[in-house]
């Protein structure tokens, strides 16, 4: 079967049990391991979608067990890379009252070189991308000039075996020296996109424009444009129309990959039907429904990864919902 190709960082979020208070005063923290290239692959492995994760860990304690985990969640690591002198990155990620969360500062000191940043292009399996359907990256790895070139390499890879290019921008500003580098180098990713989603407030910072039709005006080669908006509706722009779905409501506990849960259950829907079923509207707003669903019940728990959904799960949540109604 072709499977979807998760690129990027796996790393630890280090989630503050203190709720609403600032870092300094936090005094306990819980790990989980996250990172949304390998949030988006554990979604897809939950849902049944076979998926690898191309990454770079350090040779330590943290790499070795997130290779472990990734592994006991049923994603193909051949693709990680092993990095014998750096770090695994870990974040320190604070909470306010409703759950939302803020990335406040990474492990390690200004000295520190995270295994993240030193993908290398000569050592992507290129094996991977012959039989691919999708691959999946975010914008973290371009803040680096060695990660930067091994993503550009896996373009021109999914360029020659046909793979579809799904973009989650995934905007973190606090990864990049030079945070304006992005508007140099954004327009040369989205070249080879095929999808992108994106935040209401990526979109407004990043292109000046908060509609997907209206992106999808200014780069019409896009297939599809996802445009999620926090506990708001989300817009979409698929098979050529628009659309909204309203986010379902729920007691959120911790938002960190909601909206990676919400991209892996999209993929998901997609991956098993031919991309020309987008155009007809109930199946593209069924598609929108199902990673709604995903987004709000992985923020019912803690973590990115432990708290993604099950499809039965999703479904069964889709169904209670339309009883109600």
């Amino acid at each position: 079967m072709p499977r979807v190709i998760c690129l990027g960082e796996v790393l630890i979020d280090q989630i503050a049990e203190d709720v609403g208070v600032p870092y300094e005063q936090v005094k306990s923290w819980s790990a989980y391991f996250g990172g949304a290239p390998a949030n988006v692959a554990c979604g897809l492995a939950k849902l049944g979608t076979p998926v690898s994760l191309i990454s770079c860990v350090g040779q330590d304690a943290v790499g070795t067990d997130l290779l472990k985990q990734l592994g006991a969640a049923g994603v193909e690591t051949s693709g990680v890379q092993v990095h014998p002198e750096s770090a695994t990155r870990q974040v320190y990620v604070t909470r306010d009252a409703r759950g939302d969360r803020s990335f406040d500062r990474f492990s390690g000191d200004a000295n520190t070189v995270f295994a993240d940043t030193l993908m290398t292009a000569e050592h992507l399996p290129e094996h991977l991308f012959a039989d691919a359907k999708f691959l999946v990256l975010g914008t973290l790895g371009l803040a680096n000039p060695q990660t930067s070139r091994a993503i550009g390499r896996a373009l021109k890879f999914a360029e020659k075996y046909f793979v579809k290019v799904i973009v989650d921008i995934n905007w973190r500003a606090m990864f990049w020296k030079d945070p304006a580098q992005i508007h140099q180098i954004l327009p040369v990713l989205l070249k080879y996109t095929d999808f992108l989603k994106l935040t209401k407030d990526e979109a407004k910072l990043l292109f000046r424009l908060t509609s997907p039709a209206a992106i999808a005006q200014a780069y019409n080669h896009l297939e599809g444009i996802l445009l999620t908006n926090g506990d708001k509706d989300c817009r979409y722009y698929l098979g050529e129309k628009q659309g909204k779905h309203a986010v379902y409501p729920v007691y959120s506990t911790d938002t960190t990959g909601a909206g990676d849960a919400f991209l892996a259950a999209f993929i998901h829907r997609i991956y098993h039907r031919p991309i020309t079923d987008l155009s007809d509207p109930k199946f593209a707003d069924g598609a929108i429904a199902y990673a709604c669903a995903a987004g709000a019940l992985t923020t019912l728990s803690m973590g990115a990864i432990s708290a993604q959904p099950s499809d039965r799960q999703i479904r069964e949540f889709l169904a209670m919902r339309e009883a109600k109604h």
